[in-house]
């Protein structure tokens, strides 16, 4: 037999033995209230720590926000993962692709899951996780044209009372066509959304916050392959895969998830755009405005009703400084020296005045007044009679 037959029949009893799992029913009794009792059984009390500490005023309503996931690849599973230890309340995740070994290079999936939709293995992996986090997977493409109607419908109603949106929508995808797709909708639903992505050599990756006309949209500023109408399939060459780096993947989807943290809990500064190069540790970070000119009308559109909305605000009274007149003596250019030290530092600086000493010598020490010599040496004057003297003599 084989080895690759044997890996085989190892996947498959593994598979068996975790539908068995699933089918007992052993899983973590759900707490949904999140207590900041600090006990070893609370596995929400190192998270409540930031509130304790006053890093975050409200930890607790993380559960009540939900967050769409589209791509659930190397990016998209650790972000998965780490909201879902976070607590999020609910988590929507998109992907059509299912998990092989050649992904076992990268973290979450196992190989025991090869075969099953990423989605699938993501939602049984992360409710043992955290049973708390309601869980929504769709194996779609969101590309095509059915698909992406189902995509808007349910992020325009996938918050947990399925009343209003979402959140915020995370794209982890891989290729400009799914993005393209996730910001069309996005701009049309008027959706917030952060963009993330690694490079196909893996030694960088970055992420963009997107707020559809305050800030500029994937569209707005197109890559290469849009500026130069480049198909993104001709640029792939056969045979030839792209790198991938567990640590790349995972900086970035800390990255995303600590920006999606700040953004819901309004906390610390959202990073609209950083980059990470590995090579270096470089991460540049800015602010792109949206392109008037932009391709998408929807985003052309939010950039209006963001323009009127500002104006709307009220505008901020400035208050009028009032100058007080410097009188200046007379002089062509009105202009007049002040000295910066006092009289005392003046004379602490210089010593005392000698009269035709030049402004600004300093002396180094000052002769005491000559009254006559003994034997070369200064006998100063004094009130002391003789007398007196030689009885201080005696006493000694």
């Amino acid at each position: 037999m084989s080895t690759l037959e044997e890996l085989r029949k190892e996947i498959i009893n593994l598979k068996e033995e975790l539908k068995q799992c699933r089918n007992s029913g052993v899983k973590r009794e759900k707490i949904n209230e999140m207590s900041s009792e600090v006990v070893d059984s609370n596995p929400y009390s190192r998270l409540m720590a930031l509130k304790r500490m006053g890093i975050v005023n409200n930890y607790e309503d993380i559960r009540k926000f939900s967050v769409a996931v589209v791509g659930v690849g190397g990016v998209g599973s650790v972000t998965a993962e780490m909201l879902t230890r976070c607590g999020i309340g609910k988590l929507i995740l998109y992907d059509y692709d299912k998990v092989e070994l050649a992904n076992m290079n990268r973290l979450f999936f196992q190989p025991h899951q090869s075969g099953l939709s990423k989605v699938e293995a993501a939602a049984n992996t992360l409710s043992f996780i955290n049973p708390d986090v309601e869980f929504e997977i769709h194996n779609c493409n969101i590309t095509t044209v059915d698909n992406f109607k189902d995509f808007l419908h349910q992020i325009s109603h996938g918050s947990l009372s399925k009343e209003k949106p979402v959140d915020l929508v995370l794209s982890c995808v891989d290729n400009f066509e799914a993005r393209m797709a996730v910001n069309t909708a996005c701009n049309e639903l008027n959706q917030p959304w952060i963009e993330s992505g690694v490079s196909e050599n893996a030694v960088s990756g970055h992420i963009q916050v997107i707020i559809p006309g305050e800030t500029a949209c994937f569209a707005c500023a197109p890559p290469l392959i849009v500026a130069s109408n480049i198909d993104e399939k001709t640029l792939k060459k056969d045979g030839v895969c792209a790198a991938s780096l567990p640590t790349t993947m995972g900086i970035v989807a800390g990255f995303l998830v600590q920006n999606t943290l700040k953004y819901l809990l309004g906390f610390g500064d959202v990073t609209y755009y950083l980059g990470y190069n590995a090579l270096q540790d470089f991460f540049p970070t800015m602010t792109m405005k949206p392109n008037p000119s932009c391709d998408d009308t929807f985003c052309v559109l939010r950039q209006k009703e963001f323009k009127e909305k500002e104006e709307l605000k009220p505008k901020e009274k400035l208050t009028k400084v009032i100058e007080k007149e410097v009188k200046h003596e007379d002089n062509e250019w009105g202009i007049s020296l002040v000295a910066e030290t006092t009289e005392e530092e003046k004379m602490n600086a210089e010593g005392p005045n000698i009269p035709h000493l030049v402004s600004g010598i300093k002396l180094e020490y000052t002769k005491p007044i000559d009254t006559g010599t003994h034997d070369g040496e200064t006998v100063e004057d004094t009130q002391v009679s003789v007398d007196d003297l030689l009885t201080q003599l005696k006493n000694l």
